[in-house]
Parts: structure tokens; sequence; C-alpha cells
């Protein structure tokens, strides 16, 4: 995406990402933590349940072209976006312990939402991990470009509601991989979904792809995306949020914890958190709404607003 009058500055580190070493540090401290580890099954019926609301909800008679709109935003964006959130889980295996049975039930939870991510999701997010803050490889960071050109007020209000599309075509253009076969399956029986929801009505479909995209972009739970990674506090790279949204969420604002331990289920890490006291002791995030608002409206805070590592060299990367 070029180099677009880029207006402001990301903040360049030497260190390595902090989690791993942390991790090691932690675990020594508190070896218990390692009965944490491994899938839960209670992702199962929860992913079940919110497709199966989902569809019915796209298959409603809406009368009125407001109440649908306010509907899939309200409703089917909300479902959407916890789908998306469950995708995210299932991406690290916490559901069963097989893999291809968590990428199977992503990809029924991408029938809910309209759109196949879980693969291709899967595959660009346990780089971010492996590799965080890290030019070229972790896709998580905006470009130059978007810094350049959502960097205003109004640019940061119109770059959260396109987040769905930031998040679909900055991997494609920043470190395009090759497609893979689970991902086309992931694509065909998405589309299958789509057809035969298209069938029953045309608006059933639109209403599904309308949640997913108004549910990723201008919507409160949206604010974790701001939450995780941005730098709020000049040096701190993630950032916890302990509000009530976790208890929807699969407890994602445990963010410092889940990229510490990310063997360990959403549905654990508040354990995790009472075993080490020291996570409350770090810069955390007390409401989602409040870290959109004060990202749209601090002029010091914006797409830069991220902590990037030096380009190194690819092959030296990939071996660590």
């Amino acid at each position: 995406m070029g180099n677009c009058f880029r207006k402001k500055s990301f903040t360049w580190s030497k260190e390595e990402e902090p989690h791993r070493q942390r991790r090691k540090n932690i675990l020594t401290a508190y070896p218990e933590i390692k009965s944490l580890f491994g899938p839960d099954i209670r992702l199962l019926p929860c992913i079940l349940l919110l497709t199966l609301v989902q569809f019915r909800l796209s298959m409603m008679s809406y009368t009125n072209p407001f109440i649908f709109i306010l509907s899939s935003w309200l409703l089917g964006g909300t479902i959407s976006h916890i789908l998306s959130l469950a995708v995210h889980e299932l991406s690290h295996g916490l559901c069963f312990e097989d893999e291809f049975s968590n990428e199977v039930l992503g990809m029924v939870a991408n029938c809910a939402q309209g759109i196949p991510s879980m693969m291709t999701f899967k595959k660009y997010h346990l780089e971010h991990h492996l590799k965080q803050g890290h030019d070229g490889f972790d896709v998580d960071i905006p470009t130059e470009c978007e810094t350049g050109l959502f960097s205003t007020m109004v640019g940061k209000l119109l770059f959260i509601i396109l987040q769905p599309f930031f998040y679909a075509i900055r991997p494609l253009l920043l470190n395009p991989k090759p497609i893979t076969k689970k991902e086309i399956l992931n694509i065909v029986l998405v589309l299958i979904s789509n057809t035969i929801l298209y069938s029953y009505s045309p608006y059933a479909l639109v209403y599904i792809l309308l949640s997913d995209l108004l549910g990723l972009g201008l919507h409160p739970l949206s604010g974790h995306f701001i939450a995780e990674h941005y730098e709020f506090v000049s040096g701190q790279e993630t950032y916890s949020y302990y509000g009530a949204a976790n208890s929807i969420t699969f407890n994602v604002g445990y963010h410092n914890e889940h990229h510490d331990f990310p063997r360990i289920s959403g549905f654990r890490l508040p354990i995790l958190t009472e075993m080490v006291p020291y996570y409350k002791m770090l810069p955390n995030h007390s409401s989602w709404t409040m870290v959109l608002w004060e990202f749209i409206t601090n002029p010091t805070m914006g797409p830069f607003s991220r902590v990037k590592r030096n380009k190194r060299d690819k092959k030296k990367i990939e071996e660590n």
C-alpha cells in the first residue's frame, strides 16, 4: 500500500517481543500454570448456538429497513463479532484435541458470517504471535499508507469503520502467501451456505454479510482491536482489559495473558490472572468504548501508535 503521505511515526524497538521471555519467567515461578493448557469443549455449544441464532435472525421478516439495519448491527453484529472471536480461539486449537476438527468448526462459524476467514486468519494470526511487531511479517500492524490517510479525527473514525476491509486486504498486500487446500475448502463451504441462504431469501444473505461488516467495524466490541496492541503508554505493546464484555467474548480482553500463554483457553485465562498478580500491575483498559473514544479524539494517537521491529533478514526471522 506504499508510502502515502505518512503523517506520524511508529515506535521502533530494538528489543525482542516481550511475551516469549516473560512466558519462561512466569512458568519458572508458577509451574502449576501448565495444568491450564489445552482445549476446552465448552466452546462447541457456544458456537453452535450462536450460529443457529444468527441464521434464525437472518430469516426473520423485516418490513422496516431501519429495523433491518439496526438489528444487523446491534444483534447480528454482536453475534458475528463473537463468532470471529470464537474463530480466534479455534485458530489456536482450543476446542478439540484434533487440529482439523477445530478448523472445521471455524468454517461452520464462518457460514454464519458469510465470509470464509477461518483458514486465512489462522495462517496470519499465528505469525502475529511468533513475530509480533516485525515489519513485513506482523500484518496486524497498519501500513504507512494507512497512517497517512487515517490520522485525523475523521480519518480515524473511518479507519475503525473500515477495519474489516483492512484486516482482509492488508495481509494479501504485505505478506502474500499461497492459497492452501483448506482455504479452498473454507471458501467452498461458505459459498454453499451463502447459496442456500440466498435461495431462501436474498435479504437473509444481506443480513449475514451486513452483520459481519457492521459488527467488526464501528461497534462497541471492536474496541478490543485498538485496545490490544495500540501504544496508549509509551513502550507498552500489549494491554489487557478486565471489564464485563469479557463474559461474552471468550475473555479476549485478557490479552497479555493470551500472548504469554496462547495454549490456554479463553475460558481459563481469568484463572491465570488470579494465579499471577503481576498481570494487573501492567497498564490495562477498563472500557473498550472509551478506548475507541480516546483513539479517535486524541490527536497524539492513530494507526501509527504501534511498536514495530526493524525488518531483518527474512530467513533469520523464519528460523526463529
